[in-house]
């Protein structure tokens, strides 16, 4: 196996793949599993060797391996994850940086950046990971896919590690719209809201956030789209400015995150990489008081961001704001990464929406994703318009 497969997948591999139902939406089809999910007989690691080391195997697959495994999917290998998921730029200290196949010497993108790379290396159909704060959608732009953070609450978590609860989400990536889709009959769960999309809402704000190449191409795309998307309308999503929700969406990530490891990581001290130890230090910090405020701050955000996108309302942006950043880029400058990054994937995280990501074009070779935010329920028709689009996907150059 070349090293841009191996490098996708933990040291604590499945021995075999697991092979799902004969027949199924998925039959056929293979999926790699972020290492967060429970899988009968192996031990789940969430990016930490002394975590994994700590814990038994699992007796029982996670509830989202269970139904793809139902519907068809054959699961063919655990991949590897940032740390806890406590980070977006796809790096492991412990079992090193998954290899970007679409942009080579450059990041993946995390934390669900082993199910990213494999699936961008042709190593499966699809991948799982999952969103707490841009853990799929900035992957999958880095890496060149289809990616989606469904609706909070849509897929079934039961055994699959937490991160911060309020926000977390299974999610999935794809090279095909049309697998990509498939998934989505598979995991999702709950109440559909169904709608036609009647209305494109296009933030300056979002788009002022990202690079000028970057928006510009993705202004390109959605241009070239005009024959299948409504009229754009511009607007703002955040009058205030993205940083009170970032920062909120941080203090609530950060006490949570510390309610789920606080005790494993003050029993057991184990080895953190650069970066997770100083967030883990800062999550140990925030007080109740702290989260409270912040998710007051939340409460208002929502409302504000559900009342902007209406049944039948989509919102395009940016779904990060550059390209990946090269893998040997230093501390300080990958901090100021994920600041900007958080700015745009907290529009989601904060209001619970769903929000998919398509692999339109190329910035300096590099992939750039273009993301839909749509109403609560509102994952299929996100689905469906992945499908719609696909034409256009790839074939977007650079203005």
């Amino acid at each position: 196996m070349s090293h841009r497969f191996r490098s996708a997948f933990v040291p604590h591999d499945l021995p075999a793949p697991i092979a799902g139902a004969a027949q199924g939406p998925l039959a056929g089809l293979t999926v790699a599993v972020k290492d967060m999910y429970d899988i009968a007989g192996t031990r789940t690691g969430g990016g930490n060797p002394d975590w994994l080391a700590a814990h038994p195997p699992a007796t029982a697959h996670a509830a989202a391996v269970r139904r793809l495994l139902e519907h068809g999917a054959t699961v063919i290998g655990k991949t590897v994850c940032d740390e806890f998921f406590f980070s977006v730029t796809g790096a492991n200290a412990h079992y090193g940086t998954p290899v970007n196949p679409r942009a080579p010497g450059r990041l993946p993108g995390g934390s669900s950046s082993g199910s990213a790379a494999a699936a961008a290396a042709g190593a499966c159909d699809f991948a799982v990971g999952s969103d707490t704060g841009g853990s799929v959608r900035v992957p999958a732009a880095f890496c060149g896919l289809y990616g989606i953070r469904p609706t909070h609450g849509r897929v079934d978590l039961s055994g699959a590690m937490a991160m911060a609860p309020s926000f977390d989400v299974a999610g999935w990536l794809a090279t095909g719209p049309g697998v990509f889709r498939r998934v989505g009959e598979a995991l999702l769960e709950g109440a559909v809201a169904r709608a036609d999309v009647r209305k494109l809402i296009i933030p300056d704000d979002a788009f002022a956030e990202a690079d000028a190449e970057v928006a510009a191409l993705l202004r390109a795309a959605i241009a070239a789209m005009a024959r299948d998307l409504p009229a754009p309308t511009q607007g703002t999503v955040a009058p205030d400015g993205f940083d009170r929700w970032r920062e909120s969406f941080r203090i609530i990530q950060a006490r949570e995150i510390w309610g789920v490891y606080g005790p494993f990581v003050e029993k057991h001290r184990p080895k953190l990489g650069p970066g997770i130890r100083e967030r883990m230090e800062f999550a140990a910090t925030v007080s109740e008081r702290d989260a409270e405020m912040a998710r007051q701050e939340q409460k208002r955000a929502r409302e504000h961001i559900r009342a902007l996108i209406a049944p039948g309302t989509v919102l395009a942006l940016p779904t990060a704001p550059s390209i990946a950043p090269r893998v040997d880029t230093g501390a300080e400058a990958l901090e100021s990464f994920r600041v900007r990054v958080m700015r745009l994937t907290c529009i989601s995280g904060m209001s619970g929406l769903p929000q998919v990501t398509l692999p339109v074009g190329l910035v300096a070779g590099c992939p750039v994703g273009l993301s839909f935010i749509a109403w609560h329920g509102g994952d299929e028709a996100l689905l469906d318009l992945a499908v719609k689009l696909a034409r256009y996907v790839g074939g977007v150059a650079a203005p």
